[in-house]
């Protein structure tokens, strides 16, 4: 069953001008230590590249904090939630934290998906109740009678 769904759209030119106006402070406000890493890795390499995927995790998580109802209040904190990637590319939240007790108490699973362009990024969360029965796939793509 869907507990929450969020959706959210970022300017990448916001996030670029917020990069200048406050340097590494605003990407170490709103990424995960692991996230960070990554970030810089980008940006010594190629500079945009790093921008939007500082704006695809910021969209991101914006999308999930809409999506549990808390919007960016506790235990919601930028840090304590991070978006990663299995090695397909997939991406997937892995919370930390304050954030997590409180995710896992409430048997909560979540669905998270991020694109970019040139001057936006975009993402969508879907959060579900973990013991909520899923239909297979064959039934979702055949009619019931």
């Amino acid at each position: 069953m869907i507990y929450g769904i969020g959706t959210d759209i970022c300017d990448v030119r916001r996030i670029r001008a917020s990069l200048e106006r406050n340097g590494d402070r605003f990407a170490e406000k709103v990424l995960s230590p692991g996230e960070l890493t990554t970030w810089r890795a980008r940006s010594a390499r190629w500079p945009e590249r790093g921008i939007r995927y500082l704006a695809t995790r910021f969209s991101a998580k914006e999308a999930f904090s809409k999506a549990i109802g808390l919007g960016m209040r506790m235990p919601m904190t930028w840090r304590n939630c991070e978006i990663a990637k299995l090695p397909s590319g997939q991406p997937v939240i892995v919370l930390h934290g304050e954030l997590k007790t409180w995710f896992e108490a409430k048997g909560l699973k979540a669905l998270i998906t991020v694109t970019d362009e040139t001057d936006y990024a975009a993402s969508f969360c879907v959060v579900e109740h973990e013991d909520a029965p899923r239909a297979s796939s064959r039934a979702q793509r055949e009619p019931q009678d």
